[in-house]
């Protein structure tokens, strides 16, 4: 009896053995796949960014391309419009355009809709270069991605990898001036005084300069507000140290030996704004919500005036009365500062 209970039990064990094994080895290959996942996860986002390319350049007029930049800074691919003379004479400056809150239209910068640049700067001796920029960056690098807007790092790209790519394809002399309107108004020239010297020539339009203190943060918390992103992801929580960082009124001085022109309206409405103009379908939208925005930007402008007065920066202000935040004034402004910038320039 002993014996039979002895050759019984060993297939027992060897059984138990058996599934113990195979239980212990499917354990491990889930382990060694885990760990074979994440160390090709870690391998992707430690993997050094490629650098910055044009991957193509598209022909999109007789004066205009389409160029697209792979940032390395953003991980994608940015389109920015270009103009060039139509007749090229050799080494010329670039102008950077920047619109305002977000693009219209994803493949066409907002100026190439609603202004005659095409046209305006077909006769003269300079490449403008009219970016893509994401809805309410700021063209800023951004603390965080945020993840409704993504990855900004907009300063990085107009800074860093932007410019020499531009002068390397479309013979570039190394000088630059930017210029905006709205949240390109003051992106411009925020960008310009956190980078002295390398604008020769700014041009604002109907913009706002100031980005701390409650009332400077509501405006941008407004705008990136408005696209269904975070402020903190920009900049931090209120009252970090990064608002003031880009704050122009108190950095104003890296704006010293650069050409300035700022212009805004007052906020009361004009011909552009009546009923029955061409391309006014809102007119008291116009009348109303651009000219409350309007004479917010005209506080934000005397600010600025006085703010470089007291530093004895030379700059040029004009006061558009009547004038609201709308198109036909900024194309104005664009035909009017275009000696400013043209002499910041050296055309």
């Amino acid at each position: 009896m002993t014996t039979l209970r002895t050759r019984t039990a060993r297939p027992r064990r060897a059984g138990r053995t058996r599934r113990r094994l195979a239980r212990t080895a499917a354990t491990v290959s889930i382990l060694c796949a885990a760990v074979a996942s994440l160390a090709g996860t870690a391998s992707v986002a430690t993997a050094a960014p490629s650098a910055p390319s044009i991957e193509r350049v598209v022909r999109e007029g007789p004066t205009q391309y389409g160029v697209y930049v792979h940032s390395a800074a953003m991980r994608k691919t940015i389109k920015v419009q270009v103009l060039v003379p139509r007749t090229q004479n050799g080494p010329r400056p670039t102008l950077y355009m920047l619109s305002g809150l977000g693009e219209e239209n994803p493949q066409k910068s907002i100026w190439l809709i609603k202004s005659d640049a095409v046209k305006f700067f077909a006769d003269k001796n300079v490449t403008v270069a009219l970016p893509l920029a994401g809805n309410g960056s700021f063209y800023t690098d951004w603390q965080r991605d945020d993840p409704t807007l993504g990855r900004y790092k907009w300063e990085t790209f107009l800074k860093k990898e932007l410019p020499p790519l531009l002068d390397a394809r479309f013979d570039g002399n190394g000088r630059r001036g930017i210029g905006g309107l709205s949240m390109g108004a003051g992106s411009s020239l925020m960008l310009a005084a956190r980078n002295p010297g390398f604008y020769r020539a700014v041009a604002a339009y109907s913009g706002c300069y100031t980005t701390t203190g409650p009332a400077g943060e509501a405006y941008p918390r407004g705008i990136v507000s408005a696209f269904g992103g975070d402020a903190d992801n920009m900049w931090g929580p209120p009252g970090d140290p990064a608002w003031s960082a880009h704050d122009v009124l108190r950095h104003s001085a890296g704006l010293r030996g650069s050409a300035i022109y700022v212009s805004t309206g007052t906020g009361r409405a004009g011909r552009y704004d009546a009923p029955g103009y061409p391309g006014n379908d809102d007119p008291a939208n116009r009348q109303i919500v651009g000219g409350a925005i309007e004479m917010g930007s005209m506080w934000c402008t005397r600010n600025l005036q006085a703010q470089l007065a007291a530093q004895h920066i030379p700059a040029s202000f004009h006061y558009v009365d009547p004038g609201t935040h709308s198109w036909p004034y900024w194309v104005d402004q664009l035909h009017r500062s275009w000696p400013f910038i043209a002499a910041g320039l050296g055309v």
